[in-house]
């Protein structure tokens, strides 16, 4: 089931996002809604560049079952991309980025 790990120190409304994600993951990767599990990390500090730019920054990682095209794992990304500025809670600059990555082969869920 997608595993959904997002890293930020932008001010982001972590449960409304989640809500919106989860069926589009979901939809794309064929799984049950109820499979979806996403975990919110702030980071304390980031550095973006040189430093000399305060940049907020937000990455999603989302682990998938093994067999979806490469394609079908860039049109997801290109989706929770577009969805993220639309959760953040100020209007703040930030670094935007998102992964779909395979499970490794020892994954178990339980």
């Amino acid at each position: 089931m997608p595993q959904i790990t997002v890293d930020y120190s932008a001010p982001l409304d972590r449960r409304g996002f989640a809500l919106a994600l989860h069926p589009l993951v979901a939809e794309a990767v064929g799984a049950p809604l109820s499979g979806c599990t996403t975990r919110f990390r702030e980071v304390e500090e980031t550095v973006v560049g040189d430093g000399t730019a305060d940049r907020a920054v937000v990455h999603v990682d989302i682990a998938v079952r093994f067999g979806q095209t490469d394609d079908a794992k860039r049109r997801l990304s290109k989706v929770v991309l577009a969805l993220l500025p639309r959760h953040l809670k100020t209007a703040e600059r930030a670094r935007l980025s998102v992964e779909i990555r395979d499970f490794e082969n020892s994954y178990l869920a339980g």
